[in-house]
């Protein structure tokens, strides 16, 4: 359990709670992955339920939930019966029911059964792992569906009355062409989901393309990267879908309600092995193995590792950093405000370079990225890092 001390800054005020469950299973390991995850043993599942129904007991809560997201892994590896079970614990957490309920899909996942436990459940959004409509990326991304599994999986998450869903899409694969990524993209508008989250394939260290990348089997391409970004911008704004955030677009109403939550440094309760958390003035994250996360929970802790002390500037410097990868950018005068001590004036300083660099717009204490901005969103981000411990 958490408790604040005297000077700890909460989160931004809770009118909305997010609840994120980790479900850690994967019958397999996609090279880009960096995700904690388990093979979906019978003794690893019902070890991981008992934990988090222990967790739950565990958490200070500051509210009922109004955001849920399962995220993984792989949600939908667990049976129905036990997808049922963790479903039924959100539902002890949130006030007659969520205004939002994400649940990740991989499309191998989907059939009947665990779609009418998700609707028993009250989930009203779900998000399907495509990556990609075409063979060849598929197999090279170690994704184990098809495109006729895609469509499948999609034509029966419609039949079964959900109204809000979203694809993951991602590009700048190894080798990949632009006319290819083009081809996914206009594949994605056809079926029209309400949401589309196209990310640009990262590496990282601990997953398998990072090898490959550091024994020189694949390279960097920052200048095709670029291409590719301002391709997907314009390609889903002629479609209809507003950028909302770097890698997120939406149909008017649809954006992530528990993202939106998350990135405007709210509060949210993690729950599994490797879940973050961010309540009751601190901020950390649950121990990466299911094992070790058992045997701290039974002994009464979570949130042991990164654990953080939150402070008001804290929280502002990360809402600067997070709110400009959102098309809206931020409003500073809130924050100034709520954290007078604060470095402002180098703060400042800083924004007033990226508009000098054309790198951000800066009028009215708002401030947002540029298109050009945005394609440099990361490098912004490390520019603006460290500004809580500016003197």
């Amino acid at each position: 359990m958490t408790t604040s001390l005297p000077g700890q800054a909460k989160a931004a005020p809770p009118d909305e709670l997010g609840l994120y469950v980790h479900v850690p299973f994967c019958a397999s390991t996609c090279d880009f992955c960096a995700f904690y995850q388990e093979p979906p043993t019978a003794a690893a599942i019902r070890a991981y339920l008992e934990g988090i129904e222990a967790e739950a007991a565990l958490v200070d809560w500051p509210g009922p939930a109004t955001t849920v997201f399962f995220g993984g892994g792989t949600p939908g590896m667990l049976a129905p019966r036990d997808l049922a079970r963790l479903g039924r614990l959100a539902l002890t957490r949130v006030a007659k029911g969520p205004v939002e309920w994400t649940v990740e899909l991989a499309p191998g996942s989907v059939n009947p059964e665990r779609l009418a436990v998700l609707r028993d459940c009250g989930v009203t959004r779900l998000s399907l792992g495509v990556q990609s409509f075409q063979p060849r990326w598929l197999e090279s991304l170690g994704r184990r569906h098809s495109r006729a599994q895609i469509l499948k999986a999609y034509g029966a998450i419609r039949s079964a009355g959900w109204d809000n869903v979203n694809l993951d899409l991602m590009f700048a694969l190894p080798g990949q062409t632009e006319q290819e990524w083009e081809a996914d993209i206009a594949e994605a508008v056809a079926l029209a989901p309400e949401h589309l989250s196209t990310y640009c394939l990262t590496f990282e260290e601990d997953a398998a393309l990072w090898a490959k990348l550091s024994q020189g089997k694949v390279r960097l391409d920052p200048e095709r990267e670029a291409r590719l970004y301002e391709a997907t911008w314009q390609a889903l704004a002629r479609a209809g879908y507003e950028q909302y955030e770097i890698s997120n677009f939406a149909r008017p109403g649809r954006a992530c309600r528990h993202n939106l939550n998350t990135w405007a440094m709210r509060e949210w309760v993690g729950l599994g092995p490797s879940a973050a958390s961010q309540h009751g003035g601190w901020r950390g994250a649950n121990v990466a193995d299911l094992d070790k996360w058992r045997s701290r929970v039974a002994a009464g802790e979570r949130m042991t590792e990164d654990r953080t002390r939150l402070t008001a500037a804290l929280l502002a410097e990360d809402a600067l950093i997070f709110g400009l990868r959102m098309n809206a950018g931020v409003d500073l005068a809130p924050w100034r405000a709520r954290c007078p001590q604060a470095p402002w004036g180098e703060v400042d300083r800083r924004l007033e370079r990226l508009v000098a660099e054309g790198l951000a717009l800066f009028a009215q204490d708002r401030v947002r990225l540029t298109a050009r901005g945005r394609l440099v969103a990361d490098s912004v981000g490390a520019e603006l890092m460290q500004l809580s411990s500016v003197p």
